[in-house]
């Protein structure tokens, strides 16, 4: 397993947290999530395999920007 706090702008609200917790949650392999609106981080714990590239997608795709 491998944690990681991954800065995202673009929420400003609990239900920007919760938009992003449920796309990563519905990732294969992701086995805790958790989004802080006013720090723009989530944490999330990963199983092997899980790529930068699949978060990163599903955080976009859930409406939302990462910040390399």
């Amino acid at each position: 397993m491998e944690r990681k706090t991954i800065s995202v702008t673009g929420m400003s609200c609990n239900g920007c947290e919760r938009n992003v917790e449920t796309a990563l949650q519905n990732l294969d392999g992701v086995s805790r999530v958790d989004a802080d609106h006013e720090a723009n981080t989530v944490d999330v714990v990963l199983e092997d395999g899980v790529s930068d590239d699949d978060v990163t997608a599903a955080i976009e795709q859930a409406g939302y920007d990462v910040v390399a």
